[in-house]
């Protein structure tokens, strides 16, 4: 079988890879729904309330700290610098150490504490997201790539990391240092504080200004980003096909384009970010020298002592870190807001195989399944099955033929219930699936793919994959039945040998073997083998077909083959062609009938005359 089933069908789902879907569509830099987003993220933050109430606490002690350093600085010069007062200026520098070391405790506190709330938040947003992946259909997955999804568990939860960890504290504590600075440089002289506000209002501009334009540098440059991780996520994981095909030029050609483009976004949308730190400095000076100006007229008229003055340079000069960290803020919590909306979007979808609330579990079947005129489409569009109808009696073979994208995935695809149909029926024993809880409906069919999924981890964890319940013992005979035990064996430490990712340390037909382990180890009652010997050489196939057959005894079987030499001994054929059932019977019958079934079988002989008389002389009944 193919990967896919034709063009008129989705990807394969459970019984092949899964689909690969375009990028997401929503924006990358900013949230749709800023306020909604803010305020459910907001009720994650308050399952801390205890945490949040000293981290508040320790914002303001901190922030009043640092705001009253300079106050005291203009207090010593006025108070004992000038009348040389050095008993008092110890003391006041003291109080100045005390101060400036509160503020650093204070902020060393809150940052601590900031940290465990916010990682406390993304442990369970990412333990929901997981579980929610979890419980969404097949349909989902063929939408959507691996990077896609693997971003949303990774990129958009470190942006939210950012935001949470560090972002909170310092919009709240910039907006205090900010009416903190105001209040005291009006308590200290109103004119002076008006002279040293004059810049204030460039200041805002110039913040807004560019961190608009700096949020829609970084938007694309996200965005392109993701691209330029897409095309080496994908091109690393087909790595075998890029050097089978000789095309390493060609996705370094690729990769460097991307690459290119995000050198070039990257350009832009720093240097929108590195210029407004310059900006906000020039204009601190200019309000400096502003306040030195009229300050120092003041001071020649008798109206401010030096020791305010200095205050006040000192704040002017300071009033540029809040302006600068909120207009950094502005990004971070934009992205950060952004990222969890994107989060928020997965955890709540809901899977469209839905269990009706009175659905019962399957627990002991015979496997008698019933198709009923079943009409199904993927886009609700394109007819995949057409009226299909067949009756599989328990314990039979039943074998689905047909060219590559006739249905056949499809068929075992809805039995199992990835999809629902939107026509007719299905029914083991005598119960509709859909009155069927999903899970126990699942846990009675058993599958080996073309191309199984191996996990990192031991082989004897692998096979037991198939039934967690199993014992070594168990597992180890299913091994013997699928013909892997003697390959395991040899493996440095034979069922203890630890899997590398997809288990590509094995050969293919060595993983297909496990596969087969595995489903031995499941002991459904009904079996769907997709191709499930085409990965291994010709006498391996032959010793796969008599585990097989003894692992088929007594259970309902469909068996999906594109050489139709492996399905001889089928109870029933079904050939499908376009959704649709065109013939059926024994594979004997269907080539007396020498109609398309026999055109079929005869066409993978073609060239071979010798093997195509062998092959139908053993099909003649004795």
């Amino acid at each position: 079988m193919s990967s896919h089933e034709s063009q008129n069908t989705r990807p394969r789902g459970p019984i092949g890879p899964g689909g690969r879907g375009g990028p997401f569509s929503m924006d990358v830099g900013r949230a749709k729904n800023p306020t909604t987003t803010l305020l459910r993220l907001s009720l994650y933050l308050l399952r801390s309330k205890l945490r949040l109430l000293f981290i508040g606490l320790f914002v303001v002690i901190g922030t009043v700290a640092s705001v009253l350093g300079p106050y005291y600085i203009g207090r010593a010069i006025d108070q004992y610098i000038r009348v040389g007062d050095v008993q008092g200026l110890l003391g006041i520098v003291f109080l100045l150490l005390g101060i400036y070391l509160t503020a650093y405790i204070a902020n060393a506190l809150q940052s601590a504490l900031m940290a465990r709330v916010a990682q406390q938040v993304l442990k369970q947003l990412r333990k929901e997201l997981f579980e929610n992946l979890q419980t969404l259909d097949l349909s989902f997955f063929d939408k959507h790539t691996q990077g896609e999804l693997m971003s949303r568990l990774t990129n958009d939860i470190d942006v939210v990391n950012t935001a949470l960890s560090q972002s909170i504290t310092q919009l709240i504590s910039s907006f205090l240092s900010i009416f903190l600075i105001l209040v005291t440089m009006f308590v200290l002289n109103a004119w002076l504080a008006l002279g040293s506000l004059l810049v204030f209002p460039l200041m805002v501009f110039v913040t807004v200004f560019i961190g608009s334009r700096t949020l829609s540098g970084f938007r694309g440059l996200q965005s392109i980003l993701g691209r330029l991780n897409g095309t080496m996520e994908e091109t690393i994981s087909g790595e075998r096909v890029v050097l089978a095909f000789g095309r390493q030029d060609g996705v370094i050609k690729n990769f460097d384009e991307a690459n290119e483009a995000v050198r070039k976004l990257a350009i832009r949308a720093n240097s929108y970010a590195f210029v407004i730190m310059p900006l906000l400095n020039i204009m601190g000076s200019i309000a400096v020298a502003v306040v030195a100006g009229l300050g120092g007229w003041m001071a020649l008229q008798n109206l401010v002592t030096v020791g305010v003055i200095t205050s006040f340079i000192l704040y002017a000069r300071n009033f540029t870190q809040p302006l600068q960290q909120l207009a950094n803020l502005y990004n971070t919590i934009q992205s950060a807001l952004a990222g969890a909306e994107r989060i928020f979007e997965i955890i709540d979808m809901r899977s469209e195989i839905k269990d009706k609330s009175d659905a019962i579990p399957l627990k002991e079947i015979v496997g008698d399944v019933v198709f009923e005129h079943v009409d199904f489409s993927y886009d609700r569009k394109t007819p995949v099955l057409r009226n299909v109808s067949f009756h599989a009696e328990p314990g039979q073979i039943v074998a689905l033929v047909g060219p590559t994208g006739a249905g056949k995935t499809t068929m075992v695809n809805v039995l199992g219930r990835f999809y629902d149909i939107q026509g007719g029926s299905i029914k083991i024993d005598g119960i509709d699936i859909k009155d069927i809880s999903a899970d126990s409906l699942r846990r009675q069919l058993g599958t080996v793919l073309q191309d199984n999924f191996l996990f990192a981890d031991t082989v004897m964890a692998n096979i037991r994959y198939g039934n967690l319940e199993a014992t070594d013992e168990e597992c180890i005979a299913a091994a013997k039945l699928a013909n892997a035990d003697q390959f395991i064996t040899r493996l440095p430490k034979g069922y203890a040998t630890m899997l590398i990712e997809r288990g590509s340390n094995l050969s293919q037909g060595q993983r297909q073997l496990l596969a087969i382990a595995r489903a031995v180890v499941a002991n459904p009652k009904i079996l769907v083998l997709d191709e499930a010997t085409s990965n291994v050489d010709t006498r391996t196939e032959i010793r796969i077909q008599d585990a097989l057959l003894q692992l088929m005894k007594g259970r309902t079987s469909f068996v999906i083959a594109h050489r139709l030499s492996t399905i001889r001994k089928a109870d029933q054929v079904l050939v499908i062609r376009d959704g649709e059932i065109i013939e059926r019977g024994t594979h004997e019958s269907l080539l007396a009938q020498k109609s398309f079934y026999y055109h079929l079988y005869t066409s993978q002989f073609r060239g071979n005359p010798i093997e195509l008389a062998a092959s139908l002389k053993s099909t003649e009944p004795r």
